[in-house]
């Protein structure tokens, strides 16, 4: 009888089309730790990369939270100062990664590049995420819009914290 039942249910799910999803088949995860402004992709289960990064000048400026992908841009246009994208005076940098921080739509609050890459690992920016240009490159090929970012300050390893969520086994 319990065969059966598992049988009609496993049928069922199949049928409906609801996915099994592990760890190793989540979206990735982009955990950055403001203790240590360092920035960790997770993907398939493991952590795939480190990278060092930049925030806020003091804590309240970049948000704590997860945040889902929104926006993603190839030399984006700085709105501010009216920079075009691929201009070497951009602070953005060549990539965007938007998210959702504090009900933006993922223009606000983003991880980019920067052309003043001396800043990657400071306290500098006001509440953006930043990275050093090939590193974003590489970040943004592997994040599709919908992934999550997380945004906290903690003493725990990156292995810890993406466990705490669900992105490890």
């Amino acid at each position: 009888m319990r065969i059966r039942l598992a049988i009609c249910l496993a049928t069922m799910i199949v049928m409906l089309g609801v996915p099994f999803q592990t760890a190793a088949e989540a979206k990735p995860l982009v955990i950055v730790n403001k203790a240590i402004n360092k920035l960790a992709l997770v993907r398939d289960g493991r952590i795939e990369a480190v990278y060092p990064a930049a925030t806020g000048v003091n804590a309240a400026l970049t948000p704590e939270g997860m945040f889902t992908v929104t926006v993603k841009a190839k030399n984006p246009y700085y709105r501010k100062k009216n920079i075009p994208g691929g201009a070497p005076n951009n602070p953005l940098g060549t990539r965007w990664i938007g998210f959702d921080a504090r009900g933006t739509d993922g223009r606000t609050y983003g991880i980019h590049g920067t052309n003043n890459p001396a800043s990657i690992g400071g306290y500098v920016s006001q509440g953006c995420v930043r990275m050093h240009n090939r590193d974003v490159e590489h970040l943004y090929e592997r994040v599709p819009i919908g992934a999550h970012v997380l945004i906290l300050r903690s003493n725990e390893s990156f292995y810890a914290i993406a466990k705490r969520y669900g992105a490890v086994q």
